[in-house]
């Protein structure tokens, strides 16, 4: 039992205002592995005042000297990888050793990238008579989800420190652990007070106690979309800048001449992994009517391979899910399925024989699916893959815009040139062509109801940057 009765404010460890407690389940077993603190409004105000009065000092760091703490960050997350992850594992479903380089290694890297990216960037340029300087936005609040905890905690924790801003982080409560050990990690290295502070709680307290709180300077916000409305709404009352990073419902175009045996399991696992629990998954899978048969033969084969079991569990390839309202939901959207005429290939509602107790989900398949369908419009969070059919290329790009969303998407396709033509064409952030390798690098975010704003690498740093221009 992980038991955290303290956050963190101003350098030290305190007891939250409030008296609740949360309990933090283990998503295999149903069991309560932790507890955290409920903490308060009244706890938000004294950490963003620690924050607001830790701005100037810290800003005015030298860049090598955040670059150093920021390093030190990162050679701590890696001295700690095996328990944070399984950590993770227990919270979210993801397999463990998936686990050790997702869930810690990205995050191991991004503070690492950031330690070089203050020391390399360039602050300030020439530009006629104008001098133009970039500067930190201030304070910052941090909310973040449960699905990728610790990475989607350093995609904003590890930009805003190296920029210059303090923050204050609101972890979800569902997956909070591995937060606390960031924290320790953060304070033991020698972060000055009030740089960094920790407030764990519920989103519709904690989270909107930041969102509207007038010495916040920026929210970074990733979550559901409906929640990032309402923290857009709450930010407007004070003015403050928004980056947010939303849901998605992406689409993976197999094209007519692609190879079915590459891209059908690649295809499978990019709609699986982490269960299913990923913003960028891609859920919709977008193909030839010609070749539809074919290509239900091998998501039907390609789903029932991966292996459902604990996370802690050498042979999962498919953990449960981090919630049993998460598990229910995703039940209810197979259900919606199949009630709204989709075909059936594999899965279901069913658990995971042998897997009853536990957030588990059958991996699942639907085809015949119509761009009408609720399967094929809402975000599932889950392990189900809708399969629809095209009779033309322009139809398949018709469907593949046809969504409130544009985080991610996928084109198929062994003329790569062609692929590349129909990527162009995807209004969404990001496009894999014939499952290009993932770029921590790269810009990450979406268009549309995807969110506002970019993460990791140059872009994602940028977003926790003012401009000024001095006229001389």
């Amino acid at each position: 039992m992980d038991v955290r009765d303290r956050i963190y404010i101003d350098g030290a460890w305190v007891p939250s205002a409030g008296r609740g407690t949360l309990e933090v389940l283990d998503s295999n077993t149903e069991e309560v592995i932790g507890t955290i603190p409920e903490g308060t409004a009244e706890d938000v105000d004294k950490a963003v005042a620690a924050a607001a009065a830790a701005f100037g000092e810290w800003s005015s760091m030298s860049h090598e000297e955040r670059s150093k703490l920021l390093a030190r960050v990162s050679e701590g997350l890696a001295a700690r990888t095996d328990e944070i992850a399984e950590t993770i594992s227990k919270e979210v479903g993801m397999p463990l050793s998936l686990s050790k380089i997702v869930q810690v290694g990205l995050p191991t890297g991004v503070f690492s990238d950031m330690a070089k990216r203050v020391t390399e960037f360039q602050w300030e340029r020439e530009l006629g008579n104008s001098l133009i300087v970039r500067e930190p936005v201030g304070v910052v609040g941090a909310i973040t989800p449960w699905n990728y905890p610790l990475y989607q905690i350093s995609l904003k924790v590890a930009p805003a420190l190296a920029a210059g801003c303090t923050v204050v982080l609101k972890p979800s409560e569902i997956a909070p652990l591995n937060a606390f050990a960031l924290a320790e990690i953060l304070h033991d290295v020698g972060f000055p007070p009030g740089v960094f502070n920790l407030v764990t709680g519920v989103g519709n307290v904690v989270g909107e106690a930041i969102a509207r709180h007038p010495k916040v300077d920026m929210v970074s916000f990733t979550g559901s979309t409906r929640a990032g409305k309402r923290v857009m709404t709450l930010a407007a009352e004070t003015v403050k800048k928004v980056a947010l990073e939303l849901g998605g419902k992406s689409a993976n175009i197999i094209l007519e001449d692609a190879d079915l045996d590459a891209a059908i399991p690649a295809g499978m696992f990019a709609c699986y992994i982490n269960s299913g629990q990923t913003c960028s998954a891609l859920t919709r899978m977008i193909v030839p009517r010609s070749r539809l048969a074919e290509v239900e033969e091998k998501a039907k084969a390609a789903a029932e391979g991966f292996v459902p079991g604990s996370s802690l569990d050498p042979g999962t390839t498919l953990g449960p899910l981090a919630s049993a309202v998460q598990r229910d939901r995703v039940r209810g959207y197979i259900e919606k399925g199949l009630s709204e005429g989709a075909k059936l290939v594999t899965g279901g509602t069913e658990p995971p024989e042998g897997l009853e107790k536990g957030y588990f989900v059958r991996p699942t398949v639907f085809s015949d699916v119509t761009p009408d369908m609720t399967i094929a419009q809402e975000e599932i969070f889950g392990p189900v893959l809708a399969i629809l059919p095209y009779d033309t290329e322009e139809e398949a790009i018709a469907i593949a815009n046809n969504s409130i969303y544009g985080l991610s998407g996928g084109v198929w396709s062994r003329d790569k040139a062609h692929a590349e033509q129909v990527a162009r064409r995807i209004r969404t952030g990001q496009v894999d062509i014939n499952g290009g390798a993932f770029n921590p690098a790269a810009p990450f975010g979406g268009y549309k109801q995807s969110g506002i704003g970019r993460e990791r690498g140059e872009f994602g740093f940028e977003e926790f940057l003012e401009v000024k221009s001095l006229q001389r």
